[in-house]
């Protein structure tokens, strides 16, 4: 591993501060519409994974959306009753997990597949992060990182999932992006899959870093929410 002379985020060694949640870069599924400050965005309550910038945007896409949501949430529900831990809650849990981990996990799977260096695995390679369930009282830190794994896209097998990441990738690459970065989150037989649209590597300040695995633990093991990582510009680091 390389030796950095900055950790990956700013805050690294601080205590995890939850009212400063990074929310990560969100784009509306309908209008394209991109995340601010100004218009914070709403997850679909069926599937917890499209996410929509206001209700008439998620009422126009509804007829398209219909059948991938229908489909997620009979998969949660089956999940529920067949799950191998003892919380029925194991999939909501990951489902929210995910959501407050949106950044960090687009960072880990960015830095995990080389994409500043090697832009094409996006279309050949996924990340696969395999969680351990914790009964902790603290929600942010039910999960662990208990090992992650490069694996081909071929990973994901349900249709319609793939169908709608394809439909991610043409209306990325159509915006002049690199295509979709897919990150896998599974804890037992319960999955998520994360898709992330990418910009083209030279609109992504972030760092190449080859500690993202052990960055990643470090965050999610302490239940943190603030990951800002190192971003070097033409106008020097900042972190965010």
């Amino acid at each position: 591993m390389s030796y950095y002379s900055q950790p990956a985020a700013a805050n690294y060694n601080t205590a995890p501060l939850h009212s400063q949640r990074q929310r990560g870069y969100r784009i509306c599924d309908q209008c394209g519409t991109v995340e601010t400050s100004a218009v914070k965005f709403r997850y679909c309550g069926g599937c917890m994974t499209t996410q929509y910038c206001s209700q008439d945007c998620q009422k126009i896409h509804w007829p398209s959306h219909k059948a991938i949501c229908q489909h997620t949430a009979s998969q949660v529900k089956q999940a529920s009753s067949n799950a191998a831990y003892p919380d029925e809650n194991i999939t909501k849990y990951l489902r929210k997990f995910t959501s407050t981990h949106c950044a960090l996990l687009g960072w880990a799977g960015f830095q995990a597949l080389q994409l500043k260096r090697v832009p094409a695995n996006v279309r050949q390679s996924a990340l696969l992060i395999d969680l351990t369930y914790n009964s902790h009282a603290d929600s942010h830190r039910r999960f662990s990182i208990s090992s992650t794994h490069i694996v081909p896209r071929t990973y994901i097998r349900d249709p319609l999932v793939i169908a709608d990441i394809q439909r991610r990738e043409e209306r990325c690459r159509q915006g002049g992006g690199i295509g979709t970065l897919i990150v896998i989150i599974k804890c037992g037989s319960t999955s998520q899959v994360m898709p992330v649209e990418l910009d083209p590597p030279s609109k992504i300040a972030w760092d190449m870093r080859d500690d993202w695995c052990q960055t990643l633990s470090h965050f999610v093991d302490s239940g943190r929410m603030d990951f800002k990582p190192i971003c070097t510009t033409s106008r020097g680091v900042y972190y965010g």
